[in-house]
């Protein structure tokens, strides 16, 4: 999950792939309001979601998926990401009985059809080259629902470019290759189900999808 810049954390080459700096551990006071808005929305949506079984596609290090394994109890939660040694490496220290952390592509999913009651993308489709495979995936292994999330654009570059940031790119946070506004990310998401609930927390698009 990807936070616009502010001050620099880490070096890159002490951050796991798909992240530009430590979101979840930076001090600065304007990430750290943005991450509390954006995580209270993401409860609501989780706590009307109330899901059984979980898989958590694009989970990164595995903070969200370690809180929600912790929520789900005796219920199955497995977070996939790419093979990366970092990210293996976070994995290791985030241990539960009904966690699983695998290395796996998101559009050829090793999973059967409606084997999870949900299905989680957090700041991810904004990464991938192909979003329509990968949603369509997350539909058919999912049962119930998908929770997803993705910067809001052109909100999302305005915010960084205001910053100071990426300037060179207008804006666009390194490794974003897709954009979508409030309206276009419902759009992408229609085809698999019903929006029952929208959040929109400065600066992104939370959907929660009745499939």
């Amino acid at each position: 999950m990807s936070a616009p810049a502010a001050t620099p954390g880490p070096a890159a080459a002490d951050v796991p792939t798909g992240n530009t700096f430590d979101k979840y551990g930076s001090t600065n006071p304007v990430v750290r309001r943005l991450m509390a808005g954006f995580h209270g929305a993401l409860d609501e949506l989780w706590e009307r979601a109330d899901p059984t079984s979980l898989l958590d596609v694009g989970c990164g290090e595995g903070v969200l998926t370690l809180e929600w394994a912790e929520r789900l109890g005796d219920g199955r939660i497995v977070g996939i990401d790419l093979d990366d040694d970092k990210l293996r490496a976070e994995w290791a220290r985030r241990r539960r009985p009904n966690l699983e952390f695998r290395a796996e592509e998101a559009t050829r999913l090793p999973f059967a059809d409606d084997e999870f009651d949900m299905a989680t993308a957090i700041e991810v489709l904004e990464h991938v080259p192909d979003p329509n495979a990968t949603v369509a995936e997350m539909a058919r292994v999912a049962e119930r629902r998908l929770l997803v999330s993705v910067p809001r654009e052109p909100l999302w570059r305005a915010v960084n470019m205001a910053r100071g940031a990426y300037w060179r790119s207008l804006g666009n946070t390194p490794g974003h290759v897709n954009h979508w506004s409030r309206r276009s990310f419902v759009e992408l998401l229609s085809p698999h189900g019903t929006v029952e609930e929208e959040r929109t927390p400065f600066p992104w698009t939370m959907l929660l999808v009745r499939l």
